[in-house]
């Protein structure tokens, strides 16, 4: 599942090349929406809410896309041939004089009143990239459930919306703890810690392709995720790698025994 950054870029390019234009192609391929036509409303604005992109136009009306695990956005001039995947995989195309955005592989596709939004997003936690971020707020939510392994309770969009896999694991490498450690031992204010720096992280890669969360003096772009068996960049013991079983559709966590002490799978 794309990362809060990844979807606030998204977001941002859509909005680019949709914003204040009037639609002249509007195809919504999933068959509810078949026979919605919004071709003549001006695009008002497209704004991320932790992984989910919300498409405003006029008249009132929002297209809410949720891109999963598979899911994506991608712009192209209006007169070029879409690439990101075969024709049948396309679920939304919306475009304009000059600018057309293609959705591929979208699992959620949704059009509801602007008014009505609070239906899709309201159970959001305070967004790591949005406007209403409230650290003291998330950093509450992330410890209510005190038997809840922190990567769980990291990854619950309903206590802070935009933490995917990849920062799961690296912000519980950066405080030193493992991914299943219950949040009601975590100590003092690490819980407000962790958000804040996860906060920091997406907003640094929140423009960039490339993204990292490790300082310059540090090799690599990431401390643990996908460094399977490869020396922990702090101690020097292989990065542990857990999951999924097979056939299971789980996660895959990466953790360093040697410097995060706590409960492993």
């Amino acid at each position: 599942m794309p990362e809060g950054d990844t979807v606030w870029l998204a977001a941002h390019r859509l909005h680019e090349a949709l914003a204040d234009r009037v639609l002249t192609v509007s195809d919504l391929r999933v068959p509810r929406l078949a026979t919605v036509d919004l071709t003549g409303r001006r695009v008002l604005g497209v704004v991320p809410r932790g992984k989910r992109l919300l498409t405003r136009c006029e008249g009132g009306l929002t297209l809410h896309s949720h891109l999963r695990m598979e899911g994506s956005w991608r712009v192209f001039a209006a007169d070029e041939r879409p690439r990101g995947g075969p024709w049948h995989e396309i679920r939304a195309v919306l475009g304009n004089a000059s600018r057309t955005a293609v959705g591929y592989r979208l699992p959620v596709l949704d059009l509801l009143p602007t008014e009505d939004e609070h239906r899709v997003v309201g159970h959001l936690g305070p967004d790591l990239l949005g406007p209403d971020w409230d650290p003291g707020a998330a950093a509450a939510r992330l410890v209510r459930d005190p038997a809840r392994p922190l990567a769980d309770a990291l990854l619950d969009q309903r206590n802070l919306a935009g933490i995917g896999n990849v920062y799961a694991c690296e912000l519980a490498f950066l405080a030193r703890v493992s991914p299943w450690l219950p949040v009601g031992d975590l100590p003092g204010d690490v819980p407000l810690r962790l958000v804040t720096t996860a906060h920091r992280l997406l907003e640094a890669n929140k423009t960039r392709s490339d993204r990292t969360t490790t300082t310059a003096r540090t090799p690599g772009r990431l401390h643990v995720y996908g460094r399977g068996g490869r020396p922990c960049p702090r101690c020097g013991t292989p990065v542990a790698r857990a999951g999924p079983e097979p056939g299971r559709n789980e996660r895959v966590t990466y953790w360093c025994r040697g410097c995060q002490p706590g409960p492993a799978p």
